[in-house]
């Protein structure tokens, strides 16, 4: 190309296209997606300009352009991960029968280390190399309760021009000394990351309580002032994942009515609300969740390996007044990279529950589904005009076995269910951000 400036580029892109414009109602609703068998995408400075079928988009491509042939592979949004835990990477696989005994052994000391600004660096590198690996090109996230780490965290996702969410994690107590702010140095800490990095380059800074134990009261209305000075910015945390930690947060805060009450009171359900694990709710719970659209997010990963519950998620969804639901590793409780393995286990969850979770709903739920629930569809989950250009390229013939299998695939479900089943990062034949290909 002749241009100097490399973020300067036209790429006409060839494989077989996959983008959702809503939920599917069933496995038989076409209508609720597009596929082009033989289909591109002209992308632009890093934005598609242009989508449809090979020979009509070429010819809407002017100038010196790169052609990318993948076919026969499929090409959709970049994956999209609505809850993990960046400093967490070293205790996946860690031994411990539930979630609170899983913390206090190996996650609260492995945090620590994140005060360490080599350190928060290094894993940074390893972070982002893992989500690309595996098909990811945004994700929600906590990081430690270090600044360093959010800065290490934001300093990567600028570097390498991705889309993610992510912050500082506020708690001040019933955690090694290591890990406690204060509410006010929660307050301020969390109010300098946002003021550095919410905004830079496509970053997202998200208010994080890491959840109702470790905040006292008074951190909780420091994290209310947040929410309150800053109406825009994602909110996470954690909520009824395991029936031990419902039992001593409620004890902790008696005056509310159930742990969902937590934070209400405190002003902290919204649409931009990410509550992690959700199992456990009352009738009376779901309902505020629904009124205040705040997100459930599915992590079946984490919850089989911790024991914590099975989601209901096709039974929220369905509600009178249905809540919202995305889906997650939760890494590192969650046991894999992958939101192929993960829209697996929530495939065998939802199975256990009586309930059928198709192909379809599953790479929804992955794509435009997570970014709804991020609110960012304008700009990522699809392969709309006019977004980012964030792609992963699967390839469901990418193992041998899955390769056998394929000889007997007759459908574009068949096919997504196979990815689903037996993909994992070895099916991702690469990974684009803003129109880069990215995959370590």
């Amino acid at each position: 190309m002749t241009t100097t400036d490399e973020t300067k580029r036209t790429t006409l892109m060839r494989g077989r296209l996959l983008s959702f414009h809503r939920a599917p109602q069933s496995l038989a609703d076409s209508g609720s997606y597009l596929y082009e068998e033989d289909g591109a995408l002209l992308i632009d400075n890093g934005r598609i300009s242009a989508i449809g079928d090979y020979a009509s988009v070429k010819a809407q491509a002017l100038g010196e352009v790169t052609e990318i042939d993948h076919r026969p592979h499929l090409i959709l949004p970049g994956f999209i991960d609505c809850h993990m835990h960046f400093p967490q990477m070293q205790v996946i696989a860690s031994y411990a029968a539930n979630l609170l005994e899983w913390l206090n052994t190996y996650t609260f000391p492995e945090e620590c280390r994140f005060v360490e600004s080599a350190h928060a660096a290094r894993i940074a590198t390893h972070f982002y190399d893992e989500l690309l690996r595996h098909g990811t090109t945004t994700a929600a996230a906590y990081c430690s309760v270090h600044k360093t780490s959010a800065d290490a965290f934001f300093g990567e996702a600028l570097k390498r021009g991705m889309c993610m969410v992510g912050g500082k994690v506020m708690m001040d107590r019933h955690a090694p000394q290591g890990l406690l702010d204060t509410p006010e140095t929660g307050y301020d800490e969390t109010r300098a990351v946002i003021a550095e990095w919410h905004g830079k380059g496509r970053n997202h800074v998200a208010i994080t309580p890491r959840f109702a134990i470790t905040s006292t009261p008074e951190q909780m209305r420091a994290a209310q002032t947040l929410a309150r000075e800053f109406p825009d910015l994602h909110i996470q945390t954690h909520l009824s994942e395991n029936d031990e930690e419902i039992r001593f947060t409620c004890e902790l805060f008696p005056e509310a009515k159930d742990y969902t009450d937590i934070y209400a009171r405190y002003d902290l359900l919204r649409d931009k609300s990410l509550m992690g694990h959700a199992i456990h709710l009352s009738e009376r719970e779901a309902d505020v969740m629904a009124q205040t659209r705040a997100v459930a997010v599915h992590c079946p990963t984490s919850n089989l390996f911790l024991g914590s519950g099975l989601f209901p998620m096709k039974t929220l969804m369905a509600r009178e007044k249905p809540v919202r639901v995305a889906t997650a590793t939760d890494i590192g409780g969650g046991s894999s990279y992958s939101m192929l393995r993960t829209m697996d286990e929530a495939y065998k969850i939802q199975q256990l529950l009586g309930e059928r979770l198709n192909p379809l709903d599953s790479f929804y739920a992955m794509t435009r589904g997570n970014a709804e629930a991020l609110s960012l569809e304008a700009d990522i989950g699809t392969l709309d005009i006019g977004t980012t250009a964030d792609l992963v390229v699967l390839d469901a013939a990418s193992t041998p076995a899955m390769k056998l299998r394929m000889e007997t695939v007759t459908s574009l479900s068949e096919e997504l269910f196979l990815l689903q089943t037996m993909g994992d990062d070895r099916a991702v034949v690469e990974t684009y951000v803003a129109g880069t290909a990215m995959k370590p």
